[in-house]
């Protein structure tokens, strides 16, 4: 059996196991084995871009890095990439902004291409800039205008605390109690996740009332993606605008923004995107606002329109892109790496990405389910539910932090959530089913400890 699946081809390799976005395709007969791991990473058309990126080590072997939902690892280009334009700055001063080998004056435009790729929309509609939070604030300027009756804003409950923030000082900055003006969206009683059949009902039990939804397009905490497309549709109908939190969506699952209609969105690089800490955000606007010339904005002027931009005129003229919400020239640095990144994405294909990580998330949720069977002491409890990228949170029954402490003490760097939840993601770039073996092996040799 396991010789004559590794004969086929990679593209009928992948389409064999389970497929972690819901579609019925034959299930592989995974196995809780070093060799049978190690054939796996053997015959992976992706092994080799592990070898592009730099991992902790831990008694001069690789950790297993399972945290890439949180920091990426970087990539071994990222060095290179950040001394050229060190050395740009040094050669060339000021005039670096046009006589560097990627001159800064454009370094933003770079992006485009990639980013579009990555989030599913067009090159005018996204632009890499600032950080997470400060853009979501940045489009709640343009996206979040309560008027009438429409006033309220609907979010997950437990979202991500930064948006929370963000959505709270929004209502407040137009004189409203985020009391009244935020609801929150709760699983049933019981459950660990969110029915998208209740966040629907939600958005029509509230429609009348609604300026804004705002959602993690993928839970930060369950690693639920949530069905952005439905909630976008039914927004659309009922004239909601919609926007996404995607710092644990972008890289890691499929989106299709332009498609699917959402007026905007927002994430980070420094997760999926290994792009460094802190690194440089970037946001989405589909293209039917560009032209909006009384939508409210704040601005500055790499915002305004390019071509005049050092006549220094006094009056905002806006790029007809998502650039037009740019305030300030491009972090280059910064984006340096961003770049050096997002480069290893254009060469293994994110399609060929998604399909390693249904692989390897399946085979890892395997290894977790086999060490909970063996154990007579704990119980681990899978709560993310099939609606996922790469990320799996494990509830742990009958063990506390202290299991996670001795999972870091083993070379495991993995995630803690209060009370009781680890976090884990297999990230296709760069992790091996080798990884999810011995996170499996650390895992139940810590249950005996």
């Amino acid at each position: 059996m396991l010789k004559e699946i590794f004969e086929i081809e990679s593209s009928a390799f992948f389409e064999s196991l389970t497929c972690t976005f819901g579609a019925k395709v034959e299930a592989m007969e995974f196995k809780f084995d070093e060799l049978y791991a190690k054939e796996l990473d053997s015959k992976d058309p992706l092994a080799k871009f592990r070898d592009e990126f730099l991992f902790p080590q831990f008694n001069d072997e690789k950790v297993v890095y399972f945290t890439g939902n949180s920091l990426g690892l970087q990539p071994k280009a990222a060095k290179a990439a950040l001394n050229q334009e060190l050395d740009d700055w040094a050669k060339y001063g000021v005039e670096g902004h046009f006589e560097a080998k990627q001159p800064w004056f454009a370094y933003h435009e770079m992006f485009a291409e990639p980013l579009a790729n990555l989030v599913g929309a067009k090159p005018n509609e996204v632009v890499a800039m600032n950080g997470l939070t400060t853009n979501l604030h940045l489009l709640m300027v343009s996206f979040y205008q309560p008027k009438g009756s429409k006033t309220k804003i609907l979010c997950e409950a437990k979202a991500f605390p930064s948006d929370l923030y963000a959505l709270k000082s929004q209502i407040r900055f137009h004189g409203l109690d985020p009391e009244e003006h935020l609801i929150g969206l709760v699983p049933r009683e019981g459950e660990s996740h969110l029915r998208t059949e209740d966040i629907l009902a939600k958005v029509e039990e509230h429609a009348n009332e609604l300026a804004l939804v705002m959602l993690g397009g993928v839970n930060y905490y369950s690693g639920q993606v949530l069905a952005m497309q439905e909630i976008a549709a039914l927004c659309q109908n009922r004239g909601i605008t919609v926007g996404y939190d995607l710092a644990h969506g972008i890289g890691n699952v499929n989106l299709e923004l332009h498609d699917w209609g959402v007026d905007f969105a927002s994430w980070c690089s420094y997760k999926y995107l290994n792009s460094g800490p802190g690194s440089v955000s970037g946001v989405y606007i589909h293209e039917r606002h560009h032209h909006k010339d009384d939508i409210p904005r704040f601005e500055g002027w790499w915002g305004h329109d390019k071509t005049e931009r050092f006549k220094m005129e006094s009056d905002f003229k806006p790029i007809r892109s998502a650039e037009a919400w740019q305030l300030s020239n491009a972090p280059v640095l910064a984006m340096a790496v961003h770049k050096a990144s997002l480069d290893l994405f254009m060469e293994a294909g994110f399609d060929n990405l998604i399909e390693k990580s249904k692989k390897m998330t399946a085979y890892l949720n395997f290894v977790i389910d086999e060490v909970s069977s063996q154990s007579t002491t704990t119980s681990f409890e899978i709560i993310t539910p099939k609606e996922r990228g790469c990320q799996l949170s494990i509830l742990c029954h009958g063990a506390g932090r202290e299991l996670f402490d001795k999972l870091s003490s083993n070379g495991v760097v993995a995630d803690w959530r209060e009370p009781n939840v680890i976090r884990i993601a297999p990230v296709p770039m760069y992790n091996s089913y080798e990884d999810c073996y011995r996170f499996g092996k650390i895992l139940a040799d810590s249950l005996t400890q």
